[in-house]
């Protein structure tokens, strides 16, 4: 087995065993992507130079028999994490040329674990998206079929993990942009609670329901990740004291006797019958270890498109201000008085689905308006997160497909808004109630696409899902493909 297709455990076994260094992992990882990154498209930026001298750095670490959680392992990073004196783009022109003087929290702590950085992953503009198309570098292609989309936004982190172009990666999830590339790509996607990783250094979409979380290729390599990236930090003031586990302690353990509740409104009409077919054998792979199933209610999940599509576009075009070519971003170089800085700038910098969502959020916040869309959608919001507490008060975990279909072809939904938002409608009701969520794979469709399967849990369960999420894996046993790219 080649190092780069390796898991995190595997590779640090190896390590430990004296079996590899850190420099062969990362010279492995870019020779990999010198084979495919030209048609995958996963990275904005690579950090070969700063990667191999982390390498190098790590290997005096390890002959000192100092190996840290992550050393020698290659992560990739979104391009929306700040990174200090690396270009922080979010996928935009408007930051094309922002370098960051300081790094996001979760670089801080990946860099202290021993990570090396691989580089910058691709993302739709602002995380503003669920296909990776509107970056303005391009689109990010599915290393299973590069005619397809890999999902989005976190969908360079997910390309670049499924075909090996790093041994994982981190992303952030608004809607489902972690969990929805995840199952486009066969790879796993976690989010945690809202609160328990900290967003200082992330650039802000909709601050109500950001989230950052890995994507890995298992779920040990998850629960590796989020021993690192967990934990307060006083400079995030949304963020939980909370004492964490060593999640890694939880896999493995036994699931019999657990309730599982399956919520009859994510298996409504306009869900594929394949991606139905792959979640009805994990339910059965799910018995198999012993958890019992029961139907559920989440009454307000009709809604909850409705509502995302008014909260996020609120908070983000009042995050985006800041956006105006005098504090942040591209600037205008024609304009005559400020009015024109201010609109030319904007104009020019933002794609078409950044100025879509900022016009919509600033009407819903608007004077006369604010308390019908915005304070209604809110009130919503509660009802969404109050059906999950009644919920996780009969079950333990529930079940639901990630993403009503596989991976769509690039550029079938880019002129129909609509139809892209719905391809989030299944992990959009998680950051709205602020709930932990992981996609896992758990199948293929006939033309080889992967197929994901979404696990909740209560706030601050991490490692009931873990553990719950771990069994799956191990019973499901899904063949272990890699995408020919």
């Amino acid at each position: 087995m080649e190092l780069h297709s390796l898991t995190i455990h595997e590779l640090q076994d190896m390590i430990r065993a004296g079996g590899t260094t850190a420099t062969r992992i990362t010279e492995a990882v870019f020779q990999r992507i010198g084979a495919v990154e030209p048609k995958v498209h996963a990275y904005i930026r690579l950090m070969k130079e700063e990667a191999l001298a982390q390498a190098a750095l790590a290997d005096e670490d390890i002959k000192r028999g100092d190996i840290k959680p992550l050393t020698g392992i290659g992560v990739a990073l979104k391009d929306l994490l700040c990174t200090r004196g690396v270009p922080t783009t979010c996928g935009s022109r408007m930051l094309q040329n922002y370098i960051s003087p300081y790094d996001a929290t979760v670089v801080e702590k990946l860099a202290a674990a021993g990570a090396i950085f691989i580089g910058k992953t691709n993302t739709d503009e602002f995380a503003m998206g669920s296909s990776t198309e509107t970056s303005c570098f391009g689109p990010t292609r599915n290393p299973w079929d590069t005619d397809r989309i890999p999902g989005g936004s976190s969908g360079g982190s997910a390309a670049a993990v499924a075909a090996d172009e790093c041994i994982a990666a981190v992303g952030s999830d608004t809607g489902g942009s972690i969990r929805q590339p995840a199952s486009l790509c066969g790879v796993i996607g976690f989010k945690p609670t809202y609160g328990l990783v900290s967003r200082f250094g992330l650039v802000a979409f909709a601050s109500s329901l950001d989230q950052i979380g890995p994507l890995t290729k298992d779920v040990e390599d998850a629960a590796i990740m989020m021993n690192v990236l967990a934990g307060y930090d006083p400079r995030d003031a949304t963020c939980v004291a909370t004492q964490i586990p060593d999640y890694r302690k939880f896999l493995g353990r036994d699931i019999s006797g657990w309730l599982v509740g399956i919520p009859k409104e994510y298996f409504a009409e306009g869900t594929d019958r394949e991606v139905l077919d792959a979640v009805e054998k994990a339910v059965q792979s799910v018995e198999k270890c012993g958890a019992r199933i029961t139907e559920i209610s989440l009454p307000h999940t009709k809604y909850c498109v409705a509502v995302y599509c008014i909260i996020a576009p609120a908070e983000a075009s009042s995050n985006l201000a800041r956006m105006d070519g005098i504090r942040y971003g591209l600037r205008a170089k024609e304009a005559r008085d400020l009015a024109e800085v201010y609109t030319k700038s904007r104009t020019d910098g933002f794609g078409a689905e950044v100025k879509r969502r900022i016009i919509i959020g600033a009407y819903s916040l608007s004077a006369g308006y604010r308390d019908a869309y915005y304070g209604k959608a809110s009130q919503v919001r509660t009802l969404i997160s109050r059906d999950f507490d009644e919920a996780f008060r009969e079950c333990d975990i529930i079940l639901t497909p990630t993403t009503p279909t596989p991976a769509f072809k690039i550029g079938e939904k880019v002129e129909n808004p609509l139809q892209m938002y719905l391809s989030d409608m299944f992990t959009i009701s998680a950051n709205l109630s602020g709930i932990p969520a992981i996609s896992i794979p758990c199948g293929y469709t006939h033309a080889g696409l992967p197929v994901g399967v979404q696990f909740l849990a209560g706030r601050f369960e991490e490692a009931r899902l873990l553990q719950f999420a771990a069994a799956f894996e191990k019973s499901a046993a899904v063949e272990k493909r890699r995408p020919v790219v």
